[in-house]
């Protein structure tokens, strides 16, 4: 008879990066934990993520498929394959047929936000990814799907909505998963403010992108981040535990940390230790991984929207 073994620790973020079945030796269980981690060690069943409230709601010796099934839907470790791009020639999905469907480019940091949750979630079963070829995007997808024409939209219940920092709140609240979005006044407060500033920052930084120097708008609002992170310290996150705050600047930072080492010679994270431990941080949550793209690619994508014509 197979046996587990439950311990607790205070790390928030999960270690194990994929999902394999039916493996017949001892492995360990890392519990992606938007809460708190737990490890489990369960003879003869699979190396893999599942979530803590999942696993509270087993009997510990329940058969192995109810172990799998919590596994497969946890917030983050699904080996997922995805699916190629949608282009003008195309065809496209049967809308309105009862599939939730998350339209997204890979390269647009607004899509990755909402990609990052619904994997941060466990929904990849849930929610079905559609990517589209934004310089060569399908004309049904503005004709048929979403007129404004842009990335992310999610479709949901014979409906299409859109704006990223809107959708990840959406999909936190009406979709299974423990809730990204704070209870407590305080950081239920900042986290508004964070999330109403994300604009600002974005917008400051990419203004020095063409100047000489990184510029004081861009300094300044490096130095928010630092002094945002340092106001919990119950974990290294901007509300102490892992939010949706971290998923709205997660996909931006991504590509402002190398396009500033690769163009301004200048490291974000210098003389920022909380931003770089925050980095750390971000970089070991498996369902943020699979949606990060290789840096060169990053700055090669700002460089040729920013910087094509100086």
């Amino acid at each position: 008879m197979a046996s587990l073994k439950v311990s607790c620790c205070s790390c928030s973020i999960a270690v194990s990066s994929h999902l394999t079945f039916l493996r017949d030796h001892s492995a360990r269980f890392s519990l992606s934990p938007l809460c708190k981690n737990v490890e489990v060690t369960q003879n003869g069943f699979p190396y893999t993520t599942i979530s803590l409230p999942k696993l509270q709601l087993q009997a510990l010796g329940k058969a192995r498929a109810t172990v799998l099934l919590s596994a497969k839907m946890a917030a983050g470790i699904v080996n997922e394959v995805l699916p190629p791009l949608l282009d003008s020639s195309s065809e496209p999905p049967p809308v309105f047929d009862g599939t939730t469907r998350l339209y997204i480019s890979y390269i647009c940091p607004y899509a990755q936000r909402v990609w990052i949750i619904r994997n941060c979630k466990g929904l990849q079963d849930k929610i079905k990814l559609v990517p589209i070829d934004l310089e060569n995007r399908p004309a049904w997808y503005k004709e048929k799907v979403y007129s404004a024409n842009k990335v992310p939209s999610l479709e949901h219940n014979n409906e299409v909505r859109g704006e990223s920092l809107d959708l990840i709140k959406y999909i936190d609240s009406h979709f299974e998963g423990p809730s990204l979005f704070p209870h407590d006044p305080d950081k239920k407060e900042f986290a508004e403010e964070l999330l109403s500033y994300s604009d600002t920052f974005n917008r400051a930084v990419i203004s020095s992108f063409k100047g000489d120097g990184i510029g004081n708008e861009a300094g300044a609002a490096f130095d928010y981040i630092e002094t945002a992170l340092s106001k919990f310290e119950d974990g290294p996150f901007f509300l102490g535990q892992f939010s949706l705050v971290d998923i709205a600047y997660a996909p931006f930072i991504e590509r402002f940390h190398p396009f500033f080492l690769d163009v301004k010679k200048y490291d974000i994270i210098a003389g920022r230790p909380k931003l770089a431990d925050w980095i750390k941080e971000m970089d070991k949550n498996d369902a943020y991984k699979q949606t990060k793209g290789e840096p060169k690619e990053l700055v090669d994508v700002l460089k040729k929207r920013f910087l094509a014509q100086t």
